[in-house]
């Protein structure tokens, strides 16, 4: 594999002991201001991997090393899982966890420093996990294999042992169509959000102490609900991909209220483009992204206290090919980080407090399998 970025270096790992006895009596050093990581996964089929680039303070990226994740991927280019998160920083970014399609699997590393551990690897409790997520001990995976589903586990904090929640398991309501693409804890822990693209439904699963219940199918406003995150007061930003229709594609934005009921807010807003797939929201809740993969572009949306949107800009971005997948914004939000699945780059942009986006110098050198990107 050959990179292109300036300064590349590679770091040693720690001898294991060590390294697990460092893992274990102290967090993750706290990243200089404005500085931090961006991690890709490869979902190579020969064996999935975890990418290391440092961010400094101008938003710029350094590779450092590459980290084995003890399952195998997809392995098919272009948008392989077809789904948001199938690669996640913990809240507290102590863990990264990562999704394995190709081996039925969830691996749990420890961020130390610029450096990873692999701590666990378990079985996802389906078929094809596509998207993990996590909040405090517990984790839950989207399964969109066989018979789709989700499964929840409780993570060790000193371990990372993954051990699965007994009765966490649940069938998506939209069953073998559902193609499900993204998996989320609502923010206030109560319940948990799915995209199912396949049949254009949202799904809403309660939780009582951890444990998944029977999900909840509401249509989608707007088709093809594929990626999301959640803004202010706990709205849920949702884009639509409209299965790749010409210039067809949307967000809209949802409140989930008592009992787990969803109710729309706003309904899907065209940005003009097409097939609009990852979506994030920035921490201050203003703004929301999309990637346009078959237009080539990004989208921006201003969102509004209550969650009302309005399309900002239909063309904020021209990465520099036709296929802007995966995104991640930093975690204070100044910078935007784009996967080109076409030319094997991370594009990067830094946000201005009018929402705009500004090019500044990217990466290159990843894998056509690639799948999953995040950001500290």
């Amino acid at each position: 594999m050959h990179f292109r970025v300036s300064h590349i270096k590679l770091l040693h790992l720690l001898p294991a002991a060590a390294a697990a006895a460092l893992i274990m009596i102290q967090p993750a050093p706290v990243a200089a201001q404005g500085s931090g990581n961006v991690y890709v996964m490869t979902n190579q089929a020969t064996g999935n991997s975890i990418m290391v680039f440092q961010r400094d303070s101008s938003g710029a990226l350094t590779y450092l090393a590459t980290y084995a994740s003890g399952g195998n991927g997809a392995g098919t280019g272009g948008d392989p899982l077809g789904s948001q998160n199938s690669l996640v920083l913990a809240p507290d970014q102590q863990l990264l966890l990562a999704v394995n399609a190709g081996s039925n699997s969830v691996s749990v590393f420890a961020v130390f420093g610029h450096q990873l551990k692999l701590l666990d690897t378990a079985s996802s409790g389906g078929v094809m996990p596509v998207s993990v997520a996590v909040r405090r001990q517990f984790v839950y995976v989207v399964n969109a294999g066989g018979t789709p589903n989700i499964a929840g586990f409780e993570v060790n904090a000193s371990s990372g042992h993954l051990t699965p929640i007994p009765g966490s398991t649940q069938n998506l309501p939209g069953g073998a169509a559902s193609s499900p693409a993204q998996i989320s804890f609502r923010p206030d822990g109560g319940s948990l959000f799915v995209t199912e693209k396949g049949d254009n439904l949202v799904d809403v699963f309660p939780l009582v102490q951890g444990v998944a219940q029977a999900g909840t199918a509401f249509a989608s406003s707007g088709t093809g609900p594929f990626g999301f995150a959640f803004g202010r007061n706990d709205i849920a930003v949702v884009s639509n991909s409209a299965g790749g229709a010409d210039a067809a594609a949307s967000a809209a934005s949802y409140a989930i209220g008592p009992g787990g009921m969803l109710r729309r807010i706003s309904p899907a807003i065209g940005d003009t483009q097409t097939a609009a797939c990852w979506l994030v929201v920035t921490g201050n809740g203003q703004y929301a992204y999309t990637t346009n993969t078959a237009s080539g572009t990004i989208s921006s949306y201003t969102v509004a206290p209550n969650g009302d949107l309005a399309l900002l800009n239909s063309v904020a971005a021209t990465p520099g090919d036709v296929t802007p997948i995966d995104m991640a914004l930093s975690s204070d939000s100044r910078y935007l980080y784009v996967r080109d699945a076409g030319n094997g780059a991370i594009s990067t942009y830094s946000i201005g407090s009018d929402g705009s986006l500004t090019s500044i110098t990217g990466a290159w050198g990843i894998p056509d399998t690639a799948q999953g990107i995040a950001a500290q």
